[in-house]
């Protein structure tokens, strides 16, 4: 991969990619420091620091640690992902999206116009919410409705600002833009771990040195995993039957089927943490009685529980199934194949195929998502083991495998990019 961006930075064109990226990054980490008025960001991080495992954690690693300061990019890219996922679900729920989607270029950009109006109104709804969650737990220092329509102002004012520096790393940038934003708050994000491993030198002198080595080789074994799984797939042998047109002969081609191993990505950990989360989300928001029972209830269900790993594992792999099956249709896949004179040897075209095509990818997303479960359910572990009360962990799956794929997928578009200007050399 630093081969690849060491070759992309010989194409001037490239380069001018690589720099208006960078200056985006570095203008979205600017907004993302920016103070919004009549917030006392110093007492919500206290706030937080209390709520380990919740969702507003999770959101907290999104942003950048942003989410806890209630900067200006407070909310992040959560309002367009969750866009993202509601049009990707009303896509399949709704024939006239699906139509619109399958009309062709015109069709994909009324889907993204579609997408930026979603967006633009579940940050105002997530605006308020935060408001009010920062109102309820006295973290304002003004509580008029003029403030609150500036703070609520500012919030929505900075989920469509980020939006449209995402569009424009796609546009004049590297491609990814969400992802290259999300990638970079995770790796700002970074610096607690970092605290952490100074923090073990200083207690255990000798020791803590010993322990700091221990944790960069399981993360670079981890790594190396998660890269070898990512880029792992199974290819489905394709022949295509010949046919004459005129004097010529076409088709008799061999070619494959590629279904990648972890085809659903880190949705399916993102789904399950948004449902794992909410015991302890609702107990920052209402805090319980100490010794209650609601307060035993919250600790069993608490991410430094057996219980929250076990349920964690298991909606991991039920989601990885769900969102395959919303996102790869066998028997569209099928009919494109026999429409195009395809077909898989040994297996009929039609219905046989899609059956084969189905059996194949519910063995490959098995597989998948009990890697995703390991990756995600690992931190919890060694949390549980170390008594560790660093409340990240809980999510250090995830921004693990959402800093791999990036990285993976930013190397693949620019050795897509060198390749399609024919610079001999770069991908030696």
């Amino acid at each position: 991969m630093l081969q690849t961006l060491k070759n992309a930075w010989k194409v001037p064109e490239l380069r001018n990619k690589l720099l208006f990226t960078l200056m985006i990054i570095v203008l979205y980490r600017i907004g993302a420091v920016i103070p919004v008025p009549f917030v006392s960001s110093e007492m919500l991080q206290t706030i937080m620091a209390q709520g380990g495992g919740s969702m507003f954690q999770y959101l907290n690693i999104l942003s950048g640690t942003a989410f806890s300061r209630a900067t200006l990019f407070a909310l992040s890219i959560s309002p367009y992902i969750n866009a993202s996922i509601i049009m990707q679900l009303l896509t399949i729920a709704i024939p006239a999206l699906e139509k619109m989607q399958k009309s062709g270029e015109d069709g994909r950009k009324k889907i993204t116009q579609i997408t930026r109006y979603v967006t633009v109104a579940l940050g105002l709804v997530t605006a308020y919410g935060y408001y009010m969650y920062m109102r309820s737990n006295n973290v304002l220092t003004n509580k008029t409705v003029f403030a609150a329509l500036v703070i609520i102002a500012c919030y929505s004012a900075g989920a469509a600002l980020i939006m449209w520096l995402g569009e424009k790393i796609n546009e004049s940038g590297i491609g990814n833009g969400i992802s290259m934003i999300l990638f970079a708050n995770i790796v700002a994000s970074g610096t607690t771990i970092a605290s952490m491993l100074v923090s073990y030198v200083q207690t255990y002198k000798i020791g803590g040195i010993f322990i700091d080595l221990a944790i960069v080789v399981v993360a670079v074994a981890i790594v190396t995993f998660v890269v070898f799984v990512t880029n792992s797939e199974r290819r489905l042998p394709v022949q295509y039957a010949k046919k004459v047109v005129g004097r010529k002969m076409y088709g008799g081609q061999s070619s494959n089927l590629p279904l990648k191993l972890n085809m659903s990505g880190v949705m399916p950990i993102i789904f399950a943490n948004s449902i794992v989360a909410i015991p302890s989300t609702i107990a920052l928001i209402f805090p319980p009685k100490s010794g209650g029972f609601w307060d035993k209830l919250n600790g069993f269900l608490g991410y430094t529980s057996w219980f929250y790993a076990l349920i964690f594992f298991i909606l991991i792999i039920a989601f990885g199934y769900f969102y395959v099956a919303i996102s790869f249709n066998p028997i569209e896949v099928s009919n494109n194949l026999k429409k195009n004179g395809g077909f898989i040897p040994g297996i009929r075209p039609g219905k046989p195929t899609s059956d084969y095509i189905t059996r194949v990818l519910n063995r490959i997303t098995l597989i998948g998502s009990l890697f995703l479960g390991f990756i995600a359910v690992f931190p919890l572990v060694v949390n549980m083991a170390s008594g560790s009360s660093l409340g990240s962990i809980a999510f250090g799956g995830s921004s693990l495998l959402i800093v791999v794929g990036v990285a993976l997928e930013t190397a693949r578009e620019l050795e897509g990019q060198m390749t399609m200007r024919h610079y001999k050399g770069f991908l030696e």
